[in-house]
Parts: structure tokens; sequence; C-alpha cells
């Protein structure tokens, strides 16, 4: 099982980034990682920070990458039938059922696994504020992956 989620990337090249939610211009980058080895198993294209996981999530690649296998994702990726969604609130104002909300506590501990990995992957400084040309952050976002795994390898 995968689990994916984006993350934004600030930089400074305005050819690739847009001003997103945090005010600054950046990039979306989407990250999936295995969910029993926490090991990264994609990385989608860039995309302008102000597009939303959903739309990246479809436009990057990583979609492809990761045909076949089950994906857990947030509720941010909301219209993608590839992905396991937590239960949503019913739209007459009613509560979820016991076993919609155990379900979603489950999800949330398992999800987890893709923030503290995104944590993890932005303690590199070069992604806390990317200075070089937005091209090369494709090969950049990849290459820090493998470091991650290499890290959590050893």
């Amino acid at each position: 099982m995968a689990i994916v989620d984006g993350t934004l990337v600030p930089t400074r090249d305005h050819r690739l980034a847009a001003p997103s939610k945090n005010y600054r211009y950046s990039a979306n980058v989407q990250v999936a990682i295995d969910a029993d080895t926490r090991l990264v198993i994609a990385t989608g294209d860039v995309h302008p920070g102000n597009r939303n996981d959903c739309t990246v999530y479809r436009d990057s690649g990583i979609q492809q990458q990761l045909a076949g296998r089950p994906v857990l994702a947030d509720g941010g990726y909301q219209g993608n039938p590839d992905v396991l969604m937590p239960y949503r609130q019913p739209r007459d104002g009613g509560d979820l059922l016991k076993w919609q909300e155990s379900l979603n506590a489950d999800h949330r501990t398992i999800r987890a696994r893709v923030e503290h990995a995104l944590a993890r992957i932005k303690c590199w400084k070069i992604l806390r504020d990317y200075r070089r040309a937005a091209s090369t952050l494709n090969d950049t976002v990849s290459g820090i992956a493998h470091l991650h795994n290499i890290l959590l390898t050893d």
C-alpha cells in the first residue's frame, strides 16, 4: 500500500512557482511512500504551488507510477477514484457511524507516516528555500528522496 501527499517547496524562480497559501512563491511536489517500509517509492513532476493536490496528483505522473496498488490520501484528493480517503461528514449534518469513525482513526494513524517522511525530506536546507532554476527541482526532489531512503535503510 502507498501513501501519497503533496507539499509546498518555496522557490525563487517564478517561471514555475506561483503565490500559494503561504503567500510565497512555491511549487507543489507530490511524494508517495510505502506504508510498511516508509521508503519513498515515487515523486511526481513539480507544479505551481497554487494548484490543489487533487489536480497535481492527476497531472504530475505519480498516479501512473502508483497504478495497480492501493493508495491512501487525505481529503484533499476528492474526485480521484483511485485513492482511499477518510469518510466525510454527511451533508445533512449528521454524525458518522461508529465504524466510519474507527476507520478514519486508523486512516489518520497510517497516513501520518507520509507527513513524517515529508518533514524529514524538508529538513534538507535546499528544499526550505529553493534558489536554483525551477527546471532542476524535479531532479533535486528525486535525489533527496533517494538520500532519505538511504538514511532509513542504514
